[in-house]
């Protein structure tokens, strides 16, 4: 079974994520926590957590979602992904709840939704995911 310390030292050899500073806080088979440290950087014009930086942060929870019932060795990559803003971020570290929906034996479906301690949904996301040859 993958453990949370399996996910954050593959979240440390991770150089594409290594501007987030991203770090899994909990995970159970199908499913994963990650949080995004709020930085000033991270801020859009507007005093808002930039899109991107949620959409890493969903991109990443799914991923390691899938990881917590498949291991760690196999190489997951996403296919699509889609993302709703819903309200804004501001000021604060971002959690981010990832759930594996359906996982074959190439490919998953998965959902995340990120919030902050005071914004219970600041968006959400799918996306499909395939394993890699």
């Amino acid at each position: 079974m993958t453990t949370l310390e399996d996910l954050n030292a593959l979240l440390a050899s991770c150089p594409f994520i290594e501007p987030y500073r991203l770090r899994a806080i909990s995970c159970s088979p199908g499913e994963c926590e990650v949080e995004l440290p709020y930085r000033e950087a991270l801020d859009r014009p507007g005093g808002t957590v930039n899109g991107p930086a949620l959409m890493a942060l969903a991109d990443v929870a799914m991923w390691l979602a899938i990881l917590t019932t498949r291991g760690t060795h196999e190489q997951w990559v996403t296919a699509d992904f889609k993302s709703s803003f819903l309200t804004a971020a501001r000021g604060e570290n971002v959690i981010c709840r990832a759930r594996v929906l359906k996982l074959g034996a190439r490919s998953a479906y998965a959902v995340a939704d990120c919030s902050t301690a005071t914004v219970p949904l600041a968006a959400h996301h799918v996306g499909t995911y395939v394993l890699r040859a």
